[in-house]
Order: structure tokens, then sequence, then C-alpha cells
């Protein structure tokens, strides 16, 4: 009986797609991963993760289900990953499958595993500190005699962003300290969050584009390191027995509108996430421009790897499409956020519908409408203008969801979550989630705030 394949699979916390040179980015910050793809590989151009952050995001990656299935739309998820699903481990588990994973123990969405590791993923050279971890591992299973999943969360992208020399002005030849850059001014008066830039932004940095500098360079560093497992895995003789997943949970905003470097909100940016795979088997490779969604990635796995889980998933499996076949589309989506606010809405090829649930901590309005054709970077809201599109999306968006309750048979988990802020009750205006969010140490912010006054910010 021939030996199902091994999946290697990368789950990349926070990389927005348009920030790898694998999608096109000027700066060449995965160059490693763009040859390994391009050699073999198939990348998907048009890739969402529909719930934000991560919790949701990695819950439908790993089970194949949508938000309604999972019953996961928050960060700070209550309980267990519901006993109606089934995770991406515990699937293979069924089919032979030794699984290791490393670096995403706890989480709900990681039930299953045969084996979990951590490694050193908020300090400094993560990624070596993930290698370090993985590399043995990776050795470890390939020594075996059964098919193996190795999934590894490496959180380079996620802030914050550590670089060391030379990454750290790989992409920045400037003066982070000019004083007459006023660039952070606005992130460092945003009070929710700015005791927690200070406790990792260089004391008395101006500049925004070095922090985004710092971003592209984490990504460098981690593709140079995610090169040394590549290549452990060639040697090991194992590399066309192999599947190589590459995808993320979410992205990040940077300096995009107004959410500074982090990842909650419904942009684009957030939304639209890298999916990329190799494998030896494939007849063709190339791109493949279907919108596809975290959800069909176990169920296109799954079919990979020549396994039929007897699960009728949300997701759609995209073998076909990476032979150049047709796969019905699905270019509508219901999308979700409640990391630092409660909203959801509707994304069409079109039309981006925003609709928040309770005031959020930025004083964004209640809805958002962008049209993704004209405004492809949302920077314009005419949802004024166009009441008739909003109405019409909205009707969309609620007659999916009135049909996702009645198949699941519970309420909508955006609707029941309210806890999701870690408050128990949701916010009653904007001034109240912006004086109760906070992350950060302020004791530690305190002794660095006398350089804000050098560069015009007011304590």
């Amino acid at each position: 009986m021939k030996k199902l394949p091994n999946i290697l699979f990368f789950g990349i916390d926070s990389l927005r797609s348009d920030h790898m040179s694998l999608y096109g980015y000027e700066r060449l910050t995965t160059p490693h991963i763009d040859r390994y793809i391009e050699e073999g590989g198939i990348v998907f151009d048009n890739m969402f993760s529909p719930s934000i952050p991560t919790t949701p995001g990695y819950a439908s990656m790993l089970t194949g289900m949508d938000c309604f299935s999972t019953d996961v739309v928050a960060l700070r998820h209550e309980g267990a990953l519901t006993d109606k699903v089934k995770t991406l481990a515990e699937v293979l588990r069924e089919h032979g499958y030794d699984t290791t994973c490393i670096g995403f123990g706890g989480n709900a969405s990681s039930r299953g595993f045969d084996r979990y590791l951590s490694y050193g993923d908020w300090g400094h050279r993560k990624a070596e500190s993930m290698n370090d971890v993985a590399i043995p591992e990776l050795e470890r299973l390939a020594g075996g005699d059964k098919p193996f999943l190795l999934f590894m969360r490496h959180m380079d992208p996620h802030s914050p962003y550590y670089t060391e020399k030379p990454f750290d002005r790989l992409f920045y030849q400037g003066d982070e300290f000019d004083k007459n850059n006023k660039s952070l001014v606005p992130v460092y008066e945003f009070k929710p969050f700015r005791d927690y830039f200070l406790s990792w932004f260089p004391e008395g940095c101006t500049d925004a584009e070095y922090i985004i500098a710092q971003y592209d360079g984490a990504i460098a560093y981690m593709d140079m390191c995610i090169n040394q497992i590549l290549v452990k895995l060639k040697d090991l003789g194992i590399e066309d027995e192999t599947i190589v997943v590459f995808t993320s949970d979410h992205g990040e905003t940077l300096y995009d509108h107004d959410c500074y470097f982090d990842h909650h909100s419904l942009y684009d940016n957030v939304l639209n996430v890298p999916f990329a795979i190799r494998w030896s088997g494939f007849d063709k490779v190339g791109h493949v421009a279907d919108i596809t969604y975290e959800k069909d990635i176990m169920p296109t796995l799954l079919s990979l790897a020549g396994i039929d889980s007897g699960i009728k998933f949300d997701g759609r499996d995209m073998t076909p499409a990476i032979r150049g076949e047709f796969v019905e589309q699905e270019p509508e989506c219901y999308i979700t956020e409640a990391t630092w606010m409660r909203k959801h809405g509707w994304r069409t090829p079109e039309w981006k519908l925003m609709i928040a649930l309770e005031p959020d901590f930025h004083f964004k309005p209640e809805i958002e409408l962008y049209n993704l054709v004209k405004d492809p970077g949302e920077n314009h809201n005419v949802a004024d203008e166009n009441p008739e599109t909003v109405a019409y999306l909205r009707a969309r968006m609620e007659a999916h969801i009135a049909k996702r309750e009645a198949e699941v048979g519970r309420r909508a988990p955006i609707y029941t979550n309210l806890n999701w802020n870690g408050f128990g009750r949701p916010f009653k205006s904007s001034q109240e989630a912006y004086d109760n969010l906070h992350i950060g140490d302020p004791e530690a912010a305190k002794r660095l705030q006398a350089k804000l006054a050098e560069i015009g910010v007011s304590k």
C-alpha cells in the first residue's frame, strides 16, 4: 500500500500577501519561498480570511468550516472548539498520521495533535527559535514509518516586529529619529496602544516608514529561516513525498486606516492572505485566480493526499482549479471581526460593506461602504452616497446569516459572543471603548515618554 504524503504546514501569523515578493511586492521579502513555489508549486492569487483575527482564522483553516460551523469569531474565544467539527490533525490521525504542532498549543483550533512543542515565539530571533525545535522534529518524523503532519505557527510578522542586523536596514536607509518627521505622532497619540508601541519601537523613533520596514525585514528574516527547513526537507530525501503549504490567519494594518501596526478591522489588507502549495504530484504549476477562503484549505489538502474524510465541508476542494479546471465560484463573502472592534459585513468583487455592532475605539462610522473597483485601497467611505447599495448588500448579508443559522441550529456567533472584549458587555460609545481597551505596560512606557515631548507629542 502506497504511503500517504506528508504535510509540512507553515501557518504564518499576521502575514499580508501584498508584502510578499511572491505576490509582486516591490521589496524582495520572500525570495526563498518565491523560488521554492515557482519551481513546483501553485499560488492562489485571491485568498481571503473572512473572520478576523487569529482564533477564528485558524479555526476555519484547520477545520474547513466557516464561523457559523465553528461558532468562533472572537480573539478571546471562550471554551473549546465545538465537537461538531473535526480538525485537520484529528482526521489525519485517523488515517495513520503522526502529527506535531509547534507554537500553537492551548488554542482551541489546535485540538487533536499527537505532540505539542513550544518555542520562543515573542522575543527576538523568533524564526531561529522555531528552527531549533522544528528541524529536530522534522528529522524525527522523517525517521518514522508513518506519514506526518508538521504544523508550525511562525510569528515573525506579528508585532512586535523584532529585526536585527542586517535585516533592520534591509529596506530602510533613512533617519528614523528625524525630529521633522511627524508620521508617528498619531500613532503615539492613540492611547489604547501607545504603551505597547513604546515598549518595542526604538526610543525616540519618529518615522512610520521605519516601522513598516521592520515588518518587511521580519518577513525576509523568516523567509531565510524557512529556507533552512526546506533544505532539511530535501536533504532528508522526502521532499517529493511531502505537500508543503504556506498560508496565514490574517494580514496586518501597518499604517493603514488608522489601525496602526495591528490586525483588527475588515479592510482587505487584513482579509487578504497568502496561500501557496508545493507538491510533486502537480501536473502543472503557476497561479490560480479563483477567489478562495481559509475554509478551502483543509478539503484541498485532504484531496491532494487522497483522503476521503466523509465530512461535508463548508469549504471547497480547490484541486480541480489547480489542474486548470472549473470550480464553482463563491465571489460573495460574509466577514467578521471581534478583536478590538465587533463588526461584520459583506464583500463582493465590487463592494465591501462593514457594519459596526457596537461603537469602536477608532470613532469610525457605524456603516462603511467601499467600491473595491474604483477604490481598492478602501480610502473613501461612500455609504452616505449609496443608500440603495447599502440596503442591497445588507439584505444579502442578513439572508446569508439566516440561512447559515438555520443550517447549524444556533445564532451567528458575532451576535452571541458579547464578551469579545473581556468586559462581558458591549460598549455603549466609542469613548467608552477608547478609555477601556488597552495593551502595553504603562510603567515601562512612562520611562520612555520623555522622548515624546521632543517629537511634539503630548504626554
